[in-house]
């Protein structure tokens, strides 16, 4: 894979997350206050002990729910709304690459739920589909194993695939040139609602009009804490409902900065 600067940038930016989001972020104020501890107690317990905090906090529901609901897209598709598109896009999310089962790889669960939703919506409204995603490391195009799902297991055929992009900024140029050249200007958008706000705002800046088709919530809707089993209890939900908030939090920040 050639190592261009875009390439570079990309691998960049992937590098930095991994430090500014969860597991590893909660943990670097814990190891700097634990190699200050001998030489400056105070300094080195307050910043172990805020370590522990934060890693708390970003577990616990309630405080979970508060941040999810800060970035969360709030509300579902209304069919009078889908009734102006003419065509649904939907984002790919990654993908699984041991599949024995199908073969080889296939997409991760996070983009079966958004092609399962892409796949109702073209069957109700008879709107064609576009999916977009493409492969960072040089395999498989992620797209290309987006429209396999859709075709086995949905029974849904994609007429457009976007095969190039490796983020959602180039999710929406790529995939606007597509629809440019078929004549579609409104686009039902298919995505977790986690991150419907930043991929809303990359494809409305290519000049398409965007109706949200939110889905996969991991909030409540109602400030209720965040886990699928309604506990109140932090667990595996929690946490990983607090790295994707963070995740899209950073990622608005970065997009509104490289304007």
């Amino acid at each position: 894979m050639p190592l261009d600067l875009a390439t570079l940038l990309f691998w960049l930016k992937k590098s930095a997350a991994v430090l500014a989001l969860p597991p590893l972020m909660p943990l670097l104020p814990i190891v700097a206050g634990l190699m200050l501890i001998g030489r400056r107690p105070r300094l080195g317990k307050t910043l172990a002990w805020a370590g522990v905090a934060l890693n708390l906090l970003l577990i616990t529901p309630a405080s979970v729910s508060w941040l999810v609901a800060q970035v969360e897209y709030p509300h579902a598709l209304e069919t009078r709304a889908a009734a102006r598109a003419e065509a649904i896009v939907v984002l790919g999310a990654g993908r699984r690459r041991h599949a024995p089962e199908f073969g080889g790889e296939t997409i991760n669960r996070l983009a079966l739920e958004r092609l399962r939703y892409a796949a109702r919506l073209a069957r109700e409204t008879g709107l064609p589909l576009l999916v977009t995603g493409g492969a960072p490391v040089g395999d498989v195009p992620e797209a290309v194993l987006m429209q396999r799902s859709l075709q086995d297991d949905f029974g849904v055929k994609a007429r457009w695939l976007e095969t190039a992009s490796r983020d959602t900024r180039e999710n929406a140029r790529f995939s606007a040139v597509q629809l440019d050249a078929a004549g579609v200007r409104t686009i039902l958008l298919v995505t977790h609602a986690m991150h419907m706000d930043r991929a809303r705002d990359e494809f409305s800046a290519t000049g398409l009009e965007v109706i949200p088709a939110p889905t996969a919530w991991l909030g409540s809707g109602d400030g209720s804490p965040t886990d699928e089993q309604g506990l109140q209890l932090p667990s595996q939900n929690t946490a990983y409902a607090a790295w994707f908030a963070l995740h899209e939090l950073l990622g608005q920040l970065a997009y509104r900065l490289s304007r």
